[in-house]
């Protein structure tokens, strides 16, 4: 009789597996850091604050989205 792949299991992922996708993640937090910065400081010119609000705000706001998406992906369903 053949033993049956159970459907609730995954696949084992290798290492290297493992080590693209955080560092595929990795990338992308310091892109959107380094835009949300930009994009805060070009933002503070265009409205003349004397305070950098929005190039500190924007990658706060950014920063928050990513670690919710990350908990999302990496909590486990049940």
């Amino acid at each position: 009789m053949c033993p049956q792949l159970s459907r609730d299991k995954k696949p084992n992922r290798s290492n290297a597996s493992y080590l693209m996708q955080y560092a595929g993640l990795g990338m992308q937090l310091l892109a959107i850091l380094g835009i949300t910065v930009w994009l805060g400081l070009k933002a503070d010119q265009w409205l003349k604050l004397n305070f950098p609000l929005l190039a500190w705000l924007l990658p706060v706001l950014a920063l928050t989205g990513m670690f919710i998406r990350i908990f999302k992906d990496t909590s486990k369903k049940q």
